[in-house]
């Protein structure tokens, strides 16, 4: 008689799972690739806020670069942010010769984006408008939060190393300690209100401001943040 060999009916554990998720990614808009002056811009950066970029996941963009320009070199300008603590995970935008060129160097090439300045402000009227997520305890350390195609609403303080995302606008009624990031599909009209501004960094539509950039006279009050323009703006809001 043939002994067939047993087969057990479970099945074995899976060794991994993939699931989507969303980051925060730092965007370095690249008009040249001259190592010396990033090199000399990035230790400025740095400077302002030592140990800020230390392990930060950066995307470099290149629909800004100037065509006519020839010996593109990846790898430098890979090493040249890893000596300051970034870690580049790709590039976007750009013509095919420089996206052919950065696989080349080891970079992925990340899906096209619009423009900031041709970003679609999102239709309120919309006969089917996104709701708020409204977050009814404090955002504690580590923890992330996100309201796609919609406004954050947290009733309570946001901790340091915290981060709330948002699509549209963010409300916190309490102390913003950690980070804060509205509009991040590019919506130019979206704010940032808080009863206390004591924010690790903050931002509008990609424009953004570290703790050490916020002035002492904004810190520590009601405040909303918004764009004009290109710029970040504070103001006080009146009790």
């Amino acid at each position: 008689m043939l002994l067939r060999s047993l087969h057990f009916t479970h099945e074995e554990p899976l060794p991994f799972e993939l699931k989507g998720s969303l980051f925060t990614l730092t965007i370095l808009h690249l008009f040249q690739l001259d190592r010396a002056a990033i090199e000399r811009h990035l230790a400025e950066k740095v400077k302002q806020a030592p140990g800020f970029f230390n392990n930060t996941p950066v995307v470099i963009d290149l629909e800004n670069v100037v065509e006519s320009q020839d010996g593109w070199d990846f790898s430098g300008l890979s090493e040249a942010l890893r000596g300051y603590g970034m870690v580049p995970v790709g590039v976007r935008n750009g013509s095919a010769e420089l996206q052919a060129a950065a696989r080349l160097a080891g970079f992925p090439v990340l899906p096209e984006s619009r423009s900031a300045g041709s970003a679609k402000k999102p239709d309120r009227a919309d006969p089917a408008p996104a709701r708020s997520r409204i977050v009814n305890q404090p955002v504690r350390s580590g923890q992330q939060i996100y309201a796609p195609d919609g406004d954050l609403i947290v009733v309570g303080t946001i901790s340091a190393g915290a981060e709330v995302i948002a699509d549209g606008n963010i409300h916190v009624y309490g102390a913003l300690r950690g980070r804060a990031l509205a509009g991040v599909k590019g919506d130019l009209e979206a704010r940032i209100f808080c009863q206390s501004l004591e924010a690790e960094l903050i931002s509008i539509a990609g424009r953004y401001r570290i703790s050490e950039q916020i002035d002492t006279s904004d810190r520590c009050k009601a405040v909303q943040i918004h764009l004009a323009g290109d710029r970040l703006m504070i103001d006080h809001l009146t009790r």
